[in-house]
């Protein structure tokens, strides 16, 4: 037992299976399309007035969400370090913040309030672990060579 926790991992046992090419391509294309249906309403709102708006950013948020979200649930991380595991797990929790972003874009037209709270929640959970995972597979990587 003492001497599986001595064994050095492989940096292929750390970074594991990297995603494939489709599931790379769904999940930049959600995160665009995110970004398109936040920044519509910004742009073109007058007066804080939501009715003056083009409808279609909120069928364009919802589907990059919906994508986004798909494409977290497809992507595995297969490595062998706990704490990588847990901030994929926090990846598809952002992708779920931007779907519940979505049903308050639809269902309360008039008030920005939830929406943007909760896409702002999932961007914050997304800019962590976009930063936290590639740290923290480098320091496994030194720490096991």
């Amino acid at each position: 037992m003492a001497k599986d926790k001595e064994r050095k991992l492989t940096p292929d046992e750390i970074v594991g299976q990297q995603p494939s090419t489709p599931v790379t391509v769904l999940s930049t294309i959600g995160l665009l399309g995110l970004v398109a249906g936040a920044l519509i309403p910004i742009f073109f709102a007058s007066n804080q007035s939501y009715t003056s708006l083009p409808p279609y950013y909120k069928y364009i948020f919802g589907a990059g969400a919906l994508m986004l979200l798909v494409a977290r649930i497809m992507n595995r991380y297969t490595g062998q370090i706990l704490r990588v595991k847990r901030l994929y797990r926090i990846e598809t929790w952002s992708a779920l913040f931007f779907c519940v972003a979505t049903f308050f874009l639809f269902y309360s037209s008039d008030s920005s309030r939830d929406w943007l709270a909760f896409t702002l929640a999932g961007g914050v959970l997304q800019v962590f672990t976009s930063i936290m995972i590639p740290r923290t597979l480098s320091k496994a990587i030194k720490e096991n060579s």
